[in-house]
């Protein structure tokens, strides 16, 4: 017999159906036992006899062959989209029988210590609450596939062992067998790559893509990887590049979420001295009422600073990253004006913000090699450090780059924000630990002493 999803045993009144899944509970009532039954798709309650049902316990894995029946009026459920029927047990398979879990799995799971939880990831992830933010994240990556495709973007790979170049995050570092004592980096993001995808006549590039920062841990922000939709496009210009954001922004809400409100449409673009100056950050909380979970207060944040001063390294630095163009206006003073006030000058970025939270990130990138030296040399990079760390990028804009931009929006943050969860970790499937330690695998660990002699490295001793 073929097997049916919980969620369609509402359409089989009458009908014999095999069922497989997990037991949520167990309840026995003298002469008949309830199961209740779960599968990705939804619950069912099961009725049995105690001698079918035997000494099966809750997470237990079984099949059930049963007759799917309407409940008594009294003993429906509204609280669960099968609430109107239940099975009729005729037989019972264990698939596999289950511990006691280390931790109740009906409920949200706040209460419960976070390492616990995270090592036990596979179990945590069980609870509907985790399973409806897997579920959501996958609605939400897959309708923006099918936005951007459906707009002629082409979906590219880009590597994930790279070169270390400093972009304002720690980089990871994988040691080289076979060149040893050198060193790939993981991409910080595929911002190089992408760029270079414009050089290639790509001209409309998406990724779902992995970056990876060593940075610390916060709330907002998750150790060691995240997820961002990477997008660049050619001949574009900032405002077609926000419109197409925020159309995408709207459909996702209005077809995944639609009990959130979006508080303002067209999104309201702020500059960043109207944000400074007014709500003293530059990722404000928007919404009329920030009471509000189902408030969605969209916005953009223009016209930022293109460097800021670093006061302990003495030198300038870039607001966004080093590609970011700055506003047409302003070019002429890089190279002419007082290195003073170079603080003054602006880039063509822009911010992507919802209900606090900065969600994303992009700019019209430099498409001059000239321009983009010039920059790097502003940064405090000399000649031959430019040409070590950049050289392929200045290279490939000798061979006709078409100007291009960009943004980033993260997708982790902003499910983070709709779902109202406490932390990102709450919406990444197995998230590092506010520690820094991998859920269930338990890394960063020690390796064997051949795979180091293999890369010539040695640990010193304490």
């Amino acid at each position: 017999m073929e097997r049916t999803v919980i969620a369609d045993t509402v359409n089989k009144i009458s009908q014999t159906v095999l069922l497989k899944g997990w037991v949520n509970t167990r309840r026995d009532h003298g002469k008949i036992v309830f199961l209740d039954l779960r599968d990705r798709s939804g619950l069912v309650q099961v009725v049995a006899t105690p001698e079918i049902a035997g000494k099966i316990g809750p997470e237990w894995v079984i099949t059930v062959a049963g007759v799917v029946k309407n409940r008594p009026e009294k003993l429906v459920n509204p609280k669960i989209p099968t609430g109107t029927v239940e099975i009729e047990a005729k037989g019972i398979d264990v698939l596999a029988q289950s511990e006691t879990p280390p931790f109740p799995l009906e409920t949200e799971g706040h209460d419960i210590d976070e390492e616990t939880r995270l090592k036990y990831r596979y179990l945590d992830l069980r609870r509907p609450r985790l399973q409806r933010n897997l579920r959501l994240r996958n609605e939400v990556i897959q309708k923006m596939r099918r936005y951007l495709l459906e707009r002629g973007f082409w979906e590219v790979e880009t590597p994930i062992l790279t070169k270390a170049t400093p972009e304002g995050a720690r980089d990871f570092l994988v040691p080289s067998r076979l060149q040893p004592g050198n060193f790939y980096a993981l991409p910080q993001s595929p911002q190089q790559y992408k760029q270079l995808l414009m050089v290639a006549g790509v001209e409309k590039y998406f990724q779902i893509a992995r970056c990876f920062r060593d940075e610390d841990p916060r709330a907002d922000r998750a150790y060691g990887e995240f997820t961002q939709l990477d997008i660049e496009m050619s001949f574009v210009a900032q405002e077609e590049i926000r419109n197409l954001v925020e159309e995408l922004y709207i459909e996702i809400v209005t077809e995944i979420f639609p009990g959130k409100k979006i508080s303002q449409i067209p999104f309201p673009a702020l500059t960043y001295a109207e944000a400074m100056k007014k709500y003293g950050t530059d990722k404000p909380d928007l919404r009329k009422d920030k009471n509000d979970p189902n408030e969605l207060a969209f916005g953009w944040i223009v016209d930022f600073p293109l460097f800021e001063w670093k006061e302990q390294e003495n030198r300038w630095d870039a607001m966004h990253h080093p590609f970011t163009a700055p506003k047409a206006e302003d070019i002429d003073f890089l190279y002419y004006g007082d290195p003073k006030d170079f603080g003054k000058l602006r880039a063509d970025q822009y911010d992507f913000v919802l209900n606090g939270f900065e969600i994303g990130g992009g700019s019209i990138r430099i498409a001059d090699p000239k321009l983009q030296a010039r920059i790097f040399e502003i940064l405090g990079h000399s000649p031959a450090n430019i040409e070590k760390k950049f050289g392929h990028l200045l290279s490939a804009f000798r061979y006709g780059v078409p100007p291009h931009g960009g943004i980033a929006p993260g997708i982790d943050r902003f499910l983070m924000v709709i779902l109202n969860e406490p932390t990102l970790r709450e919406v990444i499937a197995f998230p590092t630990s506010a520690s820094g330690r991998t859920a269930v695998m338990e890394a960063p660990s020690n390796v064997d002493e051949e795979q180091l002699k293999e890369l010539k490295i040695k640990i010193p001793q304490k």
